[in-house]
């Protein structure tokens, strides 16, 4: 019996080193190995980008507290009153509601909104400091430790905020 179980020891011990893990046909570790999986679609993650025109100007931005983070505030002005589904959404898409900085750490943003059709009783001339457009974006101390620096663009000027 000893002779039949060192035999067979010897047996495996050479066949599990013949190369590398998975390398050789031999090895008995890499007959059942399966490719690698992964959770990418198929045709990769899509990139929808917003196509929502910008607002044609900011005129104030700043940062408020939160318990666990910021909460970016941003205000604009339009020449007439009636915008809806005002946001702040990234510069470059990015899956789902991930937010992550450039290379370079500065968070790119801009303010978007869906102006008031044509002649749609919406569109009353806008009155400057009264009628005002504001979005916000919260961001955890997560997200914030990454980000050095958040640049804010509208259709007419860009304002930048340093943490």
């Amino acid at each position: 019996m000893t002779k039949l179980t060192a035999t067979l020891l010897i047996a495996t011990m050479a066949v599990s080193a013949c190369g590398r893990l998975g390398d050789s046909g031999w090895n008995p570790l890499s007959w059942g190995s399966a490719p690698a999986r992964s959770l990418e679609p198929e045709g990769g993650y899509t990139q929808v980008s917003d196509t929502r025109p910008s607002i044609p100007q900011i005129t104030s931005a700043r940062w408020e507290p939160l318990n666990e983070g910021l909460l970016l505030v941003v205000n604009g002005f339009a020449p007439v009153r009636g915008y809806s589904a005002v946001a702040l959404v990234t510069a470059r898409p990015m899956p789902g509601d991930r937010i992550s900085p450039d290379a370079d750490g500065v968070l790119r943003l801009r303010l978007v909104g869906v102006p008031p059709a044509p002649g749609s009783p919406a569109a009353l001339p806008a009155r400057p400091g009264v009628d005002e457009i504001t979005a916000a974006m919260a961001l955890s101390s997560v997200q914030l430790s990454r980000i050095a620096a958040v640049e804010i663009a509208s259709a007419g000027n860009v304002v930048t905020l340093r943490r």
